[in-house]
């Protein structure tokens, strides 16, 4: 894609057919880490919102407020762990490794913690500290590891890979819950000891620096183009084009209200039973999972914008479909929409961002976009939770859709338009 006003390259050129259709090594074996680890992460997920709000009689307010936390305070650890994996090369894997741990072990402090609200946001904090370390490097990694024209598929791939853990997480959450008559404690055992065999995996099967990426046609240029003069040295920010995609970004981020209230709308709506509520998020995992691959292919071939755009589009159908009276079929619905956002929008976002970025910034610069990501979710999870205390679930929800259709007619505007070469 190129900008009509600038001239500058943003998106990736059609892939000549036969060329680039394997996804390196590194990227399945970074798929592999973060599938062991979301089984995981996801375990205690699944159970977190019943965890604390009907085991422990958190308010709304206070759930989102923790929830909000669980997704963004520890932000700007984004930015050090970016940081700390650009300076020296080849400590991409390291860094990661370091976050992967500390998720594993804030397991541990959920087990120690009890019903103290203290020592719960403690463990979420460490849980989140971990993430932010870890991520950005990984999906530089991502990046650094596949052509430039292929971003798309290889971020399906590994968000694929990554889902599959998502999908498998609430399945072992419930039976262990089952085997132990609603045991909380055996869930988060379990999950530590799950979470540090994902640590071992990164160390065995993931090379300690990123192999270059093999480029499609011998000729094709840096997606990312020279630096221009004066350009500060791995100043993601100084780029006005990459400006552009984080506020973007974040004005999305910030009208988008988590999956936790979306799970806890439809338990109450449904009147599920507190058993069967880690098996929400299945859905969405398995819808996220038949997408990942086929959202990240055809951004590769029409452009990444338009399809980020459209998941956000799903899930302000998820919000809309929510407000209409509760059955099976809205709840189907509901999270076949999530999966739809999922797959069109956390990949192809980084695919849309990397190339933009110098490689020897390449971390920092998406701990930026995350960053700012994950500080516009905070607000927007602890201002629902505040409009659901204050007004009802309904009125906050409705309120919820309004913004993310603001926030999606000023993000088309704001990214950057162009054509696919």
């Amino acid at each position: 894609m190129y900008l009509a006003t600038t001239g500058r390259r943003t998106d990736s050129p059609r892939r000549p057919a036969g060329t680039g259709r394997r996804v390196p090594g590194t990227v399945v074996a970074l798929g592999a880490v973060s599938l062991v680890t979301d089984v995981s992460s996801e375990m205690v997920t699944a159970v977190l919102p019943l965890y604390l709000v009907l085991g422990l009689g958190l308010s709304p307010l206070q759930f989102g407020f923790l929830d909000g936390l669980f997704n963004g305070a520890t932000a700007l650890v984004r930015l050090l762990g970016g940081r700390l994996a650009d300076r020296g090369g080849g400590r991409h894997r390291t860094v990661a490794g370091a976050g992967y741990l500390l998720s594993a072990l804030s397991r541990l402090g959920l087990l120690l913690a009890g019903g103290a609200a203290g020592g719960i946001a403690a463990a979420l904090a460490a849980d989140r500290l971990g993430k932010g370390v870890r991520t950005a490097p990984r999906d530089a990694l991502i990046t650094l590891s596949a052509p430039p024209d292929a971003l798309g598929r290889a971020f399906g791939v590994h968000r694929a890979m990554d889902t599959t853990g998502a999908l498998l997480g609430p399945l072992v959450a419930f039976a262990v819950l089952w085997a132990t008559a609603d045991a909380y404690d055996a869930v988060f055992v379990v999950s530590f000891a799950t979470g540090l065999l994902g640590v071992l995996v990164l160390v065995l099967y993931v090379p300690a620096g990123p192999a270059p990426p093999a480029r499609a046609e011998p000729t094709t240029a840096p997606v990312s183009g020279p630096r221009p003069a004066g350009r500060p040295r791995n100043r993601a920010l100084a780029d006005p084009v990459f400006r552009r995609v984080v506020t973007a970004a974040a004005l999305l981020g910030a009208a988008t209200i988590g999956d936790s209230f979306l799970y806890l709308l439809l338990q109450r709506g449904l009147d599920l039973p507190a058993l069967l509520f880690p098996l929400l998020p299945l859905g969405a995992a398995a819808g996220y999972l038949l997408l990942a691959v086929p959202a990240g292919r055809l951004a590769d071939r029409s452009g990444r914008r338009v399809p980020f755009l459209c998941g956000h589009g799903a899930l302000l159908a998820a919000y809309l479909t929510l407000l209409a009276p509760p059955a099976w079929p809205v709840a189907v619905l509901v999270l076949l929409l999530l999966g739809v956002f999922y797959a069109a929008t956390d990949g192809v976002l980084m695919a849309l961002a990397g190339p933009v970025l110098p490689l020897d910034g390449r971390a920092s610069g998406l701990a930026v976009l995350q960053t700012g990501q994950a500080l516009a979710r905070l607000a927007g999870a602890a201002g629902f939770g505040a409009a659901w205390t204050w007004w009802g679930p309904r009125a906050a929800l409705a309120v919820a859709a309004l913004a993310l259709a603001a926030a999606l007619a000023a993000a088309w505007r704001i990214l950057p338009k162009g054509e696919v070469s």
